[in-house]
């Protein structure tokens, strides 16, 4: 062995380069999460996932279940034994569902057209414009979501029948064109703006409704695919308001007229399971199509460099 071979110290690797370090789960703060609080947390997970999405799968298999079998089987069968879709064609049957499913789409399409337009103009005015009285109008926007619709039904049917609008579809709209909540929402959106941004358009020239309809309007997409959802939703799944101010059995929406199937055929399962998954599809897709501006509303507000 030469002389430079035992001068020479040795080369080592790193103690991170020889052993790579093993990490678990961690959380959003970076520490580790057991395994036995993980199986917990998915655990918990699992149980709301069946709270919530069992009921809508069992009425699926419900409609897809033929006249020969037994809803009620002890213990229950989960899959059809032999799926049909004939419950559906019972439905558009015995009720003129397509009308009620059109009805119910105009009411609910006009309710976020208005929710979203009236909605953004009043947020932006309580978020960004200064005059007196501001803080008064924020407080009772907050009230009205304290209010019970229940207690208000009278006083509402009482209005559309002084305007002529009982038994109409605008009826039906009206009441909830623009909702408080939706208001609030779109404020706290524009609340999260930075004002500089304003205020440089401001010195360009830029007047109130070009700074917003190019500035603000654009950078609170997400929170207007929340208020299009909760106003959809809210439409569609009405009962009582289009029930008390409907008459006539060719404006019906669809969930009053889905009530005949309970009231004639309760004893048919299947028809009653068919009428809901008919009443839910149009949400689901709606859900679908929005859920990435859905997420993304909860931050709202942040500017992209």
């Amino acid at each position: 062995m030469s002389v430079l071979e035992k001068v020479r110290p040795v080369e080592r690797r790193p103690e991170t380069e020889r052993r790579p370090r093993r990490r678990g789960v961690t959380d959003e703060h970076g520490r580790r999460i057991r395994a036995w609080e993980l199986a917990l947390r998915y655990l918990l997970l699992l149980g709301v996932l069946a709270l919530t999405v069992g009921p809508f799968l069992w009425q699926l298999s419900t409609s897809l279940k033929g006249p020969t079998e037994d809803v009620f089987s002890s213990p229950p069968k989960f899959l059809p034994g032999r799926p049909t879709l004939h419950n559906y064609q019972r439905v558009a049957d015995t009720i003129p569902v397509w009308d009620y499913t059109l009805n119910s789409l105009k009411v609910a399409g006009a309710g976020v057209v208005t929710n979203c337009v009236g909605s953004a103009l009043a947020g932006y005015a309580l978020a960004r414009l200064r005059y007196r009285g501001r803080r008064v109008a924020t407080l009772l926007f907050i009230l009205a979501m304290l209010v019970p619709v229940e207690g208000i039904i009278i006083a509402q049917f009482t209005t559309m029948r002084e305007l002529g609008l009982n038994n109409t579809l605008i009826g039906v709209v009206l009441p909830g064109c623009v909702g408080a909540m939706n208001v609030l929402l779109m404020r706290n959106a524009f609340l999260n703006l930075p004002y500089e941004i304003e205020e440089a358009a401001f010195v360009d020239g830029a007047d109130v409704w070009q700074r917003f309809l190019r500035i603000a309007l654009p950078s609170v997409r997400g929170t207007l695919a929340v208020v299009a959802i909760f106003a959809f939703m809210g439409a569609w799944d009405d009962f009582l308001w289009p029930l008390i101010v409907l008459s006539d059995p060719s404006k019906f929406t669809l969930t009053i007229g889905l009530n005949y199937l309970h009231g004639t055929f309760a004893n048919d399962e299947r028809l009653v399971a068919a009428g809901t998954i008919i009443a839910v599809a149009p949400l689901i897709v709606l859900f679908a199509c929005l859920q990435r501006y859905f997420f993304r509303g909860v931050g709202e507000g942040a500017v992209k460099g």
